[in-house]
């Protein structure tokens, strides 16, 4: 599983962890708010966010950073939190 930062590199730094949602180049089956595509990264393949997996990784644990979220994507990806936790 590939994973998207969401959180700010101060935070990274400062608590030893990354917020991060999981990443598909498979075509997702739904829709915003549960998938949104992603369209500004240098990821290799064409991709999508899968807003519900939700992780916090220990910065030790990741080998290099593939790509981070635009302040607009992170916004997405609130707004899609939001939508599925009735917020």
């Amino acid at each position: 599983m590939r994973w998207y930062d969401l959180s700010q590199d101060v935070f990274n730094e400062h608590s030893g962890t990354v917020i991060a949602v999981a990443i598909t180049s498979q075509a997702p089956k739904a829709g915003f708010p549960l998938t949104l595509e992603l369209t500004g990264t240098k990821l290799p393949k064409h991709s999508w966010v899968k807003i519900s997996q939700v992780r916090t990784l220990s910065t030790e644990r990741i080998r290099s950073r593939l790509c981070s979220a635009s302040p607009a994507e992170v916004e997405q990806v609130v707004e899609g939190l939001k939508e599925l936790l009735g917020a």
